[in-house]
């Protein structure tokens, strides 16, 4: 098919979709699927979307724009300790698609569902008038009764994130203001290593069965560190302390908060992180660090839990101001 031709919906669905379909889609032919939950497990359901122009940028590729989209879902599940096993897909498009677009999105879906072992069970396909959007339900399991809970922090607790903070809401920076990289003087690997990390995340979906075998509380990083913090704390009903000299920054990170220290702060509250927020009795900080190194994912201590409320973040030993809500919000 020529790349300018049109492509109607029933055609884009035999071209891109249908060879994605998994057990349980009946091939995409019918108006439901189903999945029957394996024995001694639990399903664990989210859903989040990504839109043009919030999410991404319009000119972003559509096959890493794909691949985000199924990667802030599985970040998700790897924050509840479930295995990923596969998705739903609302797909809106804008009106001067071309081939080229959808087959871009197709090959991003399905280099993605390799590589984390997942398969479409269904969606839907519209127009969209505002623009390219991907909605996502993913589908996880757990053995029954070990979905990791946002609220299971307890007083005394650790709090380990998993990777390194800020890259992306740094990305972001450097996406909106085209010469900010060379007034930090940012070295072009730096610079492509935190635009990389906006646009595509790295779930840790190889943590999630040490996330249900050693976490008491854990989310994603997605509205920014100290904010989602700020909710496990909340849910939790306990006070979080934070060290921001223990937050773990990649090299490219801390040679742009060298640049501009008030940098930190982007850092820290910025979002689209997608790293792991656990909270986790101390006795078991070191065997979970342990078998994340051997799953090839950094973790770190980056504080403790207390008796009390909110969230309180230090710096040498000093309240770190300007921290604002602690992260993004949509409203």
């Amino acid at each position: 098919m020529a790349d300018g031709e049109r492509l109607g919906e029933f055609d884009l669905i035999a071209r891109v979709f249908v060879p994605l379909a998994g057990e349980g889609a009946l091939g995409l032919t019918d108006d439901a699927a189903f999945l029957r939950p394996r024995p001694g497990l639990d399903l664990v359901l989210t859903k989040d979307a990504v839109v043009s122009g919030v999410h991404f940028f319009a000119d972003d590729a559509w096959e890493a724009v794909a691949r985000k989209a199924l990667r802030v879902n599985l970040s998700d599940l790897a924050a509840k300790g479930a295995d990923p096993v596969g998705y739903l897909l609302a797909l809106g498009l804008p009106a001067a698609f071309t081939v080229a677009d959808v087959d871009g999105l197709g090959a991003g879906l399905a280099d993605d569902q390799r590589r984390y072992g997942i398969a479409l069970f269904g969606g839907d396909t519209v127009k969209a008038d505002g623009g390219l959007f991907l909605s996502v339900t993913a589908i996880g399991e757990v053995p029954q009764g070990a979905m990791v809970r946002r609220g299971g922090a307890r007083p005394g607790d650790a709090l380990v994130v998993t990777g390194t903070i800020g890259d992306a809401a740094l990305g972001l920076r450097l996406r909106l203001d085209g010469g900010l990289a060379d007034r930090l003087g940012l070295k072009a690997d730096e610079r492509d290593h935190l635009l990389d990390r906006y646009l595509l995340p790295q779930p840790r979906t190889a943590a999630a069965a040490a996330v249900r075998r050693h976490a008491a509380g854990g989310m994603d990083i997605s509205d920014g560190l100290v904010g989602d913090f700020g909710k496990m704390a909340a849910a939790s009903g306990v006070a979080i302390d934070i060290d921001a000299g223990a937050v773990p920054l990649s090299a490219a990170a801390r040679a742009a908060i060298a640049a501009d220290p008030k940098l930190l702060i982007t850092a820290l509250t910025g979002g689209d992180d997608y790293e792991l927020a656990l909270a986790m009795a101390p006795a078991a900080v070191a065997a979970f660090t342990a078998e994340c190194r051997d799953k090839g994912v950094a973790a770190t201590v980056i504080g403790q839990a207390r008796a009390g409320e909110g969230v309180r973040v230090t710096d040498g030993g000093r309240p770190l101001d300007g921290l604002g809500t602690g992260s993004y919000r949509h409203f």
